[in-house]
């Protein structure tokens, strides 16, 4: 079966979460945004009906499928106007980090409750100085007896509010030659030492952004996840999954934006035909379903990659899948408002607040510019710059 063509399973999912979604939609989302609430009653259900763990294995409460199922969860939720930004972080990065790497005593710890949905966990990498670059990560582990003390600060950390736990990415000393090398800690949010600040965002969301403070954390022997000297390779096991489920969360907030702008161009009427019949009003459109498409395509190709075991060929198809889905996402939400005029500003239908959270597509959780020097460097061998 060709990543082109989705299974029969893979279809009924996707219609079983269109359903689901269409029962919350745009109003619950906007809803629960407005009441300083989070997404707790999608959330749950999720759980309950195995949605938040498709890709986690069976024996921990898992689906037992993949990446390719859970971007279908999420691309589905964000089409029906009511996306699950923690399904990018909890299942996803921490699920896969933990069921690849981590411990039968972590595994059986977590794995559980991030399937069902009872447990969430964040994800800390982003740092005031150094971004996303990880070898510029500041915050570090050291030894204290058999334990480890952690100390460093990290920003932009979606959901630390709802968390049990985040899976922080520090760096540890390397015995042999002293240099630092990144490791990653499950560390829970009641640590003593642990501080969560949030940060006062323009864009609204249900899903909350906070720095956090780690003083002098102290954390068991056991709160490291993995081998310490594979830490880059069990991060970027994290972060392939990250890149294709935030393409996920863009080609579903477009196709939600689209879907908003092909109904009222359908509908709405100024001459004699609706709007829609007019080139200058359907093209656009049809050229924003074309790259929402294309997009799909690249992501799915990421994600059956990525399930497959080809960590290579999946870094540079995710990160590919989540610039064309970001720039898709942007060109997708610009026209809906333009098709409706005034009304794409109106509170009634929906949309305005969707231009700044398009743009997180192009910014998060790399930006465009970062995977242009990716695929510039790694797939055209071009020289580096810096």
């Amino acid at each position: 079966m060709t990543p082109v063509i989705e299974s029969e399973e893979h279809k009924a999912l996707r219609s079983a979460v269109a359903a689901l979604g269409k029962r919350y939609g745009r109003d619950y989302l906007t809803r629960t945004i407005a009441e300083g609430k989070h997404l707790t009653e999608l959330w749950s259900e999720a759980g309950k009906l195995g949605y938040l763990g498709v890709n986690l294995p069976e024996q921990y409460g898992g689906g037992g499928g993949g990446i390719t199922d859970l971007s279908i969860v999420l691309e589905e939720l964000g089409a029906a106007g009511s996306p699950l930004l923690m399904l990018v972080v909890s299942p996803a990065i921490c699920g896969t980090v933990i069921s690849r790497f981590g411990t039968e005593e972590q595994k059986r710890t977590w794995l559980p409750g991030l399937a069902d949905g009872t447990r969430i966990m964040a994800f800390g990498i982003t740092e005031p100085d150094a971004g996303s670059n990880s070898h510029r990560i500041t915050t570090t582990a050291r030894k204290d007896g058999a334990d480890w003390l952690l100390t460093g600060r990290k920003v932009f950390i979606s959901g630390v509010d709802m968390a049990d736990a985040v899976l922080i990415v520090g760096r540890t000393e390397d015995a042999r030659t002293g240099r630092l090398k990144p490791c990653l800690f499950i560390v829970p949010t009641d640590a003593e030492g642990f501080h969560k600040n949030p940060i006062d965002m323009e864009l609204k969301a249900a899903e909350k952004q906070f720095e956090l403070v780690l003083d002098d954390v102290r954390l068991p022997a056991d709160a490291l996840v993995g081998d310490e000297d594979a830490g880059l390779l069990q991060l970027f096991a994290g972060l392939n999954p990250e890149r294709i489920m935030t393409a996920a969360f863009a080609i579903g907030m477009g196709r939600h934006a689209l879907g908003k702008a092909v109904e009222y161009a359908r509908d709405r009427t100024v001459w004699k035909a609706p709007i829609g019949a007019h080139q200058a009003i359907a093209h656009p459109l049809a050229q924003a379903h074309i790259d929402l498409e294309l997009a799909r395509l690249m992501m799915q190709k990421a994600a059956h990659l990525y399930d497959a075991g080809d960590d290579i060929g999946a870094g540079e198809a995710a990160n590919m899948a989540k610039y064309a889905a970001g720039e898709a996402c942007v060109k997708a939400v610009d026209q809906a408002v333009h098709t409706l005029g005034g009304n794409g500003l109106t509170r009634e239908f929906g949309l305005a607040s969707l231009i700044t959270a398009a743009r997180v597509a192009r910014i998060a959780p790399v930006s465009r510019e970062m995977i242009l020097n990716y695929v510039s460097h790694q797939t055209l061998g071009l020289p580096k710059s810096y």
